[in-house]
C-alpha cells in the first residue's frame, strides 16, 4: 500500500477498478455509470438513505433487502446490484461514496476528460462557462469538465484548479500577496 494513501482510499480505488473492469467486460459501462449517477443524486438528496448506508448497526439482511428493492425500483444493472451486495457482504458499503467517486473518475479519464474546478467572483452564464471550457480544452489538449462555484469573497477574478495545477487571478489572492510583501519590509 502506498505511504501517501489512506486505507479507505486504497480500498476504494481497488473496488472501483474492479467495478470498472467487470462493467467494461459486460459491455455495460455506460449503463453502470448512469446508474451510479442516479444513485448519487438519491444518496446526496436523502439524509435517510445516507444514514442507512453509513450506519454500521444495520444488519446485512436489512442492507441486502434495501439494495434489492432500490435496484429493482431504479432498474440498476445486475452487475451494479451484485457490486452493492458484495460491498455489504465485505462490510465496505460505507466506502460507497469514495468508490463511486473513483469509478466516475476512471470513466472520465478513459473518455479523455479532465475534471477541473472553476471558482469565480461573479455569476457566469452557461455560454461563458462553455467558452472558458472550450478555450482551455484546446490549449490543454484535453476535454475539460468544470465544477463551477461562485465565491463573492474573491472580490474579483477567478480560480481554476486542474489536478495539481492552480491558476489564481483573484483580487483576494493579490491582496494577500501585497500584505505578505508589506509584512516583510
Amino acid at each position: 500500500m502506498s505511504k501517501n494513501k489512506s486505507f479507505s482510499t486504497e480500498t476504494s480505488e481497488r473496488y472501483s477498478r474492479a467495478l470498472f473492469e467487470v462493467s467494461k467486460d459486460a459491455d455495460e459501462l455506460d449503463k453502470v455509470e448512469r446508474d451510479i449517477k442516479i444513485f448519487y443524486s438519491l444518496f446526496n438528496s436523502s439524509l435517510d438513505i445516507k444514514n442507512f448506508i453509513k450506519n454500521p448497526t444495520q444488519s446485512i439482511d436489512q442492507q441486502n433487502q434495501f439494495i434489492n428493492i432500490l435496484s429493482e425500483k431504479l432498474q440498476f444493472s445486475k452487475n451494479l446490484k451484485n457490486f452493492f451486495l458484495l460491498l455489504i457482504e465485505k462490510k465496505r458499503i460505507f466506502f460507497v461514496k469514495k468508490i463511486f467517486d473513483s469509478f466516475l473518475s476512471i470513466c472520465a479519464k478513459k473518455r479523455g476528460e479532465l475534471k477541473a474546478s472553476l471558482i469565480s467572483s461573479k455569476e457566469l452564464s452557461e455560454s461563458e462557462l462553455d467558452t472558458i471550457s472550450k478555450e482551455l480544452s484546446e490549449t490543454m489538449g484535453l476535454n475539460l469538465k468544470f465544477d463551477y462555484k461562485l465565491d463573492k469573497e474573491l472580490i474579483g477574478g477567478f480560480k481554476i484548479q486542474l489536478g495539481s495545477f492552480m491558476i489564481d487571478t483573484s483580487i483576494k489572492n493579490k491582496l494577500k500577496k501585497y500584505e505578505q510583501v508589506m509584512l516583510e519590509i
